[in-house]
Formats: structure tokens, C-alpha cells, sequence
């Protein structure tokens, strides 16, 4: 057995790095086999000698993330066990690091998974990248993230934000309003995430100027888009040709990150998919990148984590 004892700079230091909730610290007692005991501000570690040192990596990779300006809350404090645990390569230190596009008075938006990060990372180093996976692991958000964060960087000159805009391709010109006012509704994920990352005036701006073009993706035919970020959400719903299309808009200094998850297609029985012919065709083809999330890659309210994984072991 092996006990050794940790001090910190203050309590409330210490406090923060379990996410003010003594609770957790059951947690990291249950999957590593520790004992764990804190008081002003110092904290006992006992176990095996192997149990205390994965432990002891824990808070020493949480007080680092926490020096680096990171804000640990519980799901932060639990991932960090698991990593740990699974000699995980991705350390909370290395999310913590990552800052992208926040407005005054807003939080930056930061991954909060190993799989985000990676998501992240290939986006900066890729042309094409698909982010594939069930709802609520950032897919979506992440990638417009990473729009305005280049934006404002002058990476890129626009954001070209796209979507099966319905079987209803047709149907468009039946509802009231513009197109953006027609559209508008099946890209409501989009301009959710554009306001919670900008000021409502600046957000408003860019949509006025053109800086961000919302477009339902029928309308993308024979244009060609440099200096652009393209965003096709949805698309386990594009017909093949949909799909081939929007990939081959793509022109000089411009990316295209395709967000979708198969399980959830809403195509007409017999129509193949143009998300599963290319993740099958664009393997191994250089500039492409896949990111697969999880249910453990799940961000939103931890019962959504929960409902996702009753239905894939239900659907099983």
C-alpha cells in the first residue's frame, strides 16, 4: 500500500479541481481503487502503488488545465478519471488549451472530449472533414465554432452554412418570406449556435452582409466557393448526388465539414444516402478526415447520453 499527501495553493483551489463536489471524489475512489481524503486544503491518497500514482496524474493534469485558465465541472473531473484509467493519450490539459470564437462577456468555446478535440485538430489540418456521430456531441457547434474562429482570423472571407433543406426542395417556394425566411427554419441549429457565440448586432451584421449565407443545399449547384467554410449539416439526408455536388463546390482556400449521423436518415425508403456511399468512397483519400463521436462524446444533459445509448442497445 502506498499514501502520500498532495498540497495545494488553498483550499478552494483544491476544491475546484473536483468540481466543488465532494461526490465526485467517490468517482475517482471506485475506478481506481483509491482512497481519498482532503482537508484544508491538502488531499491523502491511499492505495496500491499503481491506483495512487494514475490518481495523483489525475489532479496533476486537472491543476494544470486549471493554471491554464480552464473551468472544471464535473463531467471534466470524471473524464479525466476515465482517461487516466484507459491511458488515454488526451489529457483535460490539452482541451483546456483550445479557445475558440467567444464574444465580450461570453466563455470561448472549448472541446470538452478527447474525440472533440481530435474533431477539432482535423479540421484545421484537412480540406474535407466529416464529423459523424449521434446527437448532442458537438458536430454541429464545434464546426461553427471553428467558421467564426477563422472568420476572425481572416482565414476565410465567408461561411457558407447548408443543409438537405428538405425533400421539400420544391416545397420551398409555398412558404412565406425570403429565402433565407423560407430556409431559416431547417437551419434553426445553426443560427442557434451563431448567437450564442457573437453579439446579437454583429451576428445580425454578418447575415445582412453575406458574411454568413444561409442556402439550402438544392440551391449550391454551379457555384463554386473559394475562401469559403462550408458546413453541410444533416447530411445523412443528401441523395448521393447531393452529395457529390456539394463536395465538388469547393474552390481555392476553402473547406467543406460535413456533420451527420446515419441512425438517423429521413430519406425515402430505396434512396441510398450520400453521407454512407462517401464514407465508404473517401477512405484513405488525402485531405479527407472522418471523426466518429460516441455516446460518451454527448455534451448536452447527461440523460441524453442515456437515451442514446437505451436505443442503440434496444435497436441492437
Amino acid at each position: 500500500m502506498t499514501d502520500i499527501k498532495i498540497d495545494f495553493d488553498t483550499p478552494q483551489f483544491l476544491h475546484d479541481l473536483f468540481a466543488n463536489d465532494l461526490t465526485n471524489l467517490n468517482h475517482l475512489e471506485a475506478t481506481l481503487g483509491v482512497e481519498a481524503f482532503t482537508r484544508d486544503g491538502w488531499l491523502r491518497l491511499t492505495g496500491s502503488e499503481k491506483a495512487v500514482g494514475l490518481a495523483r496524474a489525475v489532479f496533476q493534469d486537472l491543476e494544470n488545465a486549471k493554471r491554464k485558465g480552464g473551468t472544471i465541472k464535473s463531467r471534466d473531473f470524471k473524464l479525466a478519471i476515465d482517461i487516466a484509467a484507459h491511458a488515454g493519450a488526451i489529457k483535460i490539459t490539452d482541451l483546456a488549451q483550445v479557445k475558440l470564437v467567444g464574444s465580450r462577456g461570453r466563455q470561448p468555446v472549448v472541446p470538452r472530449t478527447p474525440a472533440q478535440l481530435e474533431y477539432i485538430r482535423a479540421i484545421e489540418s484537412h480540406d474535407v472533414v466529416f464529423g459523424l456521430g449521434p446527437a448532442g456531441t458537438g458536430k454541429t457547434y464545434l464546426a461553427m465554432a471553428m467558421a467564426l474562429t477563422l472568420l476572425k482570423r481572416k482565414q476565410v472571407n465567408r461561411i457558407i452554412l447548408t443543409r438537405p433543406a428538405v425533400e421539400a426542395g420544391e416545397a420551398l417556394g409555398f412558404l412565406p418570406g425570403d429565402l433565407q425566411e423560407k430556409v431559416a427554419p431547417y437551419l434553426r441549429p445553426l443560427y442557434d449556435a451563431i448567437h450564442d457565440m457573437l453579439d446579437p448586432e454583429e451576428g445580425q451584421r454578418y447575415l445582412e452582409e453575406g458574411t454568413i449565407e444561409i442556402a439550402p443545399l438544392a440551391f449550391m449547384r454551379g457555384r463554386t466557393l473559394s475562401r469559403s467554410f462550408v458546413i453541410l449539416d444533416e447530411a445523412q439526408n443528401t441523395t448521393r448526388e447531393q452529395m457529390l455536388m456539394a463536395l465538388t463546390r469547393l474552390g481555392e482556400d476553402s473547406c467543406i465539414v460535413v456533420t451527420g449521423d446515419s441512425s438517423q436518415i429521413d430519406l425515402k425508403p430505396g434512396v441510398r444516402s450520400g453521407l454512407q456511399e462517401a464514407e465508404h468512397a473517401l477512405q484513405g483519400v488525402e485531405g479527407v478526415a472522418f471523426q466518429h463521436f460516441t455516446g460518451a462524446d454527448i455534451v448536452r444533459h447527461p440523460v441524453v447520453t442515456r437515451i442514446v445509448q437505451a436505443y442503440d442497445s434496444y435497436r441492437q
